[in-house]
């Protein structure tokens, strides 16, 4: 713990290194410099599922529909949609005035390139190609889908991060990543000051329309009030709330949480908790290689799994920020249920667990537990289960790495002992995983699905149901079920619910709440 005295006039001296210059020399009122949550990788946003491809996406493409913050998807880029009596044919008309950072009008072809390249990466999306009949334009600004079965979750679909790109980037493979970032959002991307492991830069794109309105979560009017975006990455913790301390830095993203209580007591920081619904901290198991193909290991593991002990690993003393238990939906949104939650809360017994694994005839085969060294309560999460996959008599191989190449490695179908992986653990936005709709890790479609591709016709069944469900209470009934099978074939482990705070200089204004950071609205006082 001793790092985290790296602070006041000693982090002056750790940030002059990592900083090239003040802030206030180059205009700091129309500059904002930023410490994301981490390297931004990847900045495929369809090609990658990782949070910070999203949060870069957000600001440089825009989407069709955008949910505000009772989370009901409102008109963004279009003017509207009919929907015929039949409920399959829906035609949406495009706004006036929309460009491309590039100069060109966004058309209704770019829109139906990039909804089918963001279709075969995504759940909502899937759904929808399984039910299209047809995609066309019908003139400049309108065009049509035309399905063979009704979707009435078609416009919370085109808010899912379903951005729009010229037709050209969008008509690239959806499982290579694209080579352009020509957007369709309030900032440009600016790749060639990019810098993987350092920096990503944006500037303001003047011709960007914004709708009417005040900004409502991912609706509303998206004004970009700073000329420059600087994200700056900062690994090191007390590195980049030195850096804030001292101004040179203007907001970071994701302090770690046993820095807040030192947080709230700098002059011309403010710490919020924006973050209502927030994030649900899972164990990813591969299903394709030994042990965890092997169902009697998974259940070992699960009933042995202490929520408790994950969130203090993460949370430490701010216990207010986290909740337990959590099954595999978001606690205190909709479809989260009690059934079968008693695998979770009942008494925990090392012994038993250690067992079930000599029962389940494991011999001894190396699991891989992949950690991320850059993101804090990921690292937690992973010391916790290896400590708790030793006591259970597993053969823990502990591969840390940062974030970039844990993702990169997730991919791989290999076994884990020839460049593969066994288990490592993620969060995902609480949002995302509220229902089945788009529940990525709750997909039992195997090798099509998310990573660890487990298999479960009865999951993938229950979620057609949920999607033909005609009222929540048979939605819930159906989530139930789902929780159910989940607990029995263990597809992920659910690790509890997080709830992240930010920090910013105080005058810096106007943050749009939400789990994530948006940087429309935001301005300097």
């Amino acid at each position: 713990m001793k790092r985290r005295t790296l602070l006041g006039a000693a982090a002056g001296a750790t940030t002059a290194a990592v900083l090239s210059r003040p802030a206030l020399s180059q205009g700091k009122a129309r500059v904002l410099r930023f410490v994301p949550e981490g390297n931004l990788a990847n900045p495929d946003p369809v090609w990658t599922t990782t949070t910070i491809a999203r949060n870069h996406g957000a600001m440089i493409w825009d989407t069709l529909y955008g949910l505000n913050s009772r989370f009901e998807p409102q008109p963004q880029m279009v003017a509207g949609h009919e929907l015929s009596d039949d409920r399959l044919t829906w035609r949406f008309t495009l706004r006036e005035g929309l460009l491309f950072h590039d100069g060109e009008p966004v058309r209704p072809v770019d829109c139906i390139t990039s909804i089918q390249r963001w279709a075969r990466r995504r759940p909502l999306g899937q759904t929808l190609l399984a039910r299209t009949e047809e995609m066309r334009a019908l003139d400049d600004r309108r065009f049509e889908i035309r399905l063979n079965k009704p979707y009435g979750l078609m416009t919370n679909a085109l808010s899912d991060t379903c951005f729009m790109m010229p037709e050209r980037i969008a008509r690239t493979d959806p499982f290579q990543q694209i080579s352009e970032y020509v957007g369709s959002g309030p900032y440009r991307f600016i790749r060639d000051e990019w810098v993987s492991g350092s920096k990503a830069l944006y500037t303001r794109f003047d011709a960007y329309q914004p709708r009417d309105g005040a900004p409502d979560f991912l609706s509303g009017g998206k004004v970009a009030h700073f000329d420059r975006v600087e994200w700056i990455v900062m690994p090191d913790a007390s590195t980049a709330v030195g850096a804030l301390q001292n101004g040179e830095v203007d907001w970071v993203q994701r302090p770690d949480f046993d820095l807040l209580p030192m947080l709230r007591r700098m002059r011309n920081v403010q710490v919020a908790v924006n973050d209502k619904v927030g994030v649900i901290g899972m164990l990813a198991l591969n299903h394709l290689h030994p042990p965890f193909d092997n169902p009697k290991v998974s259940h070992a593991v699960l009933s042995c799994i202490n929520q408790e002990d994950f969130m203090a690993a993460a949370v430490g003393a701010e216990p207010e920020l986290f909740r337990i238990p959590a099954g595999v939906f978001t606690p205190g949104l909709p479809m989260a249920n009690e059934v079968g939650i008693e695998v979770l809360t009942g008494p925990r017994d090392i012994a038993r667990g250690r067992q079930m694994i000599q029962e389940s005839g494991y011999k001894g085969e190396p699991v891989v537990l992949m950690s991320p060294s850059d993101y804090p309560i990921q690292a937690a999460f992973a010391q916790v289960t290896a400590d708790l996959f030793k006591q259970l008599g597993l053969n823990v191989e502990y591969a840390s790495m940062d974030w970039g190449t844990l993702v990169q490695r997730r991919t791989s179908k290999s076994p884990p002992d020839k460049g593969g992986w066994s288990a490592f653990p993620t969060t995902y936005e609480g949002l995302t995983v509220a229902d089945p709709s788009s529940h990525v890790p709750l997909r039992g479609n195997g090798e099509q699905g998310w990573f660890g591709w487990p298999t479960s016709p009865r999951l993938e069944a229950l979620r057609e149901e949920w999607l033909d469900a005609p009222d929540r209470a048979e939605q819930r009934r159906i989530a139930g079920e789902m929780q159910r099978i989940a607990f029995e074939e263990v597809p992920f482990i659910p690790l509890g619910q997080l709830f992240n705070a930010t920090a910013f200089r105080t005058d810096i204004v106007d943050i749009v709440p939400a789990s994530f950071p948006i940087f429309w609205n935001v301005k300097r006082a």
